[in-house]
């Protein structure tokens, strides 16, 4: 097994783990540093989106993006959902843009 590979698979791993913490630690009602509201995790996926792209200022890839939300929001995305909802929300002329592959951002206003 090649050091990428092996990297790849700690990676799913932790990112497991880091769930099951997490989902551990909401129902037992605790409290972690820089958690959000429990109002906050109900707003919807592309909410989170739209306010992590505007943070950053640039487009980002979809990896990014995922990342982000779980460090700032507490969440964790699922990929093949958010961009899917992110090309129809394109299509539908909602204020994003795709800048490349899994790349998204929003439109200069």
């Amino acid at each position: 097994m090649e050091i990428k590979e092996w990297a790849e698979i700690q990676e799913e791993l932790l990112k497991a783990q880091l769930r099951i913490i997490r989902e551990c630690l909401r129902r037992d009602g605790s409290v972690r540093k820089g958690a959000v509201s429990p109002g906050a995790r109900s707003r919807s996926q592309i909410s989170i989106v739209k306010d992590i792209l505007a943070a950053a200022r640039a487009p980002l890839h979809i990896s990014e993006i995922i990342r982000l939300a779980g460090e700032q929001h507490g969440v964790v995305l699922d990929r093949e959902s958010v961009v899917s909802a992110l090309i129809k929300k394109l299509k539908k002329g909602a204020p994003f843009v795709r800048t490349g592959p899994n790349t998204f951002g929003l439109k200069d206003t």
